[in-house]
C-alpha cells in the first residue's frame, strides 16, 4: 500500500457527505470507500484486499470524523 493510496482514500473520507459515511453498515461502507479510492487508482488484488483491511479498521475513526463534522 503505496502513501498515495493511502492520501486517496483520507481524501474520499474528507469529501464524503457524512451522511453517507454515518448511515452505511460496515460492509457496504467498505465496499463503498474501496470503490471510490480505486476510480482514483488503479490498485492490483493485494492492494485492494489490504485497502479493504485498513479501513475495516479504521471503520470507528472514520465515522467519529463524520460525526464530528456533522456538528
Amino acid at each position: 500500500m503505496t502513501p498515495k493510496i493511502l492520501r486517496q482514500l483520507w481524501s474520499v473520507v474528507e469529501n464524503s457527505q457524512t451522511k453517507t459515511l454515518l448511515h452505511m453498515d460496515d460492509a457496504s461502507l467498505v465496499q463503498w470507500l474501496v470503490k471510490q479510492t480505486t476510480t482514483q487508482a488503479l490498485l492490483d488484488s493485494n492492494e485492494t484486499d489490504f485497502l479493504c483491511d485498513y479501513i475495516q479498521s479504521r471503520l470507528a475513526l472514520i465515522r467519529d470524523l463524520a460525526y464530528e463534522r456533522q456538528c
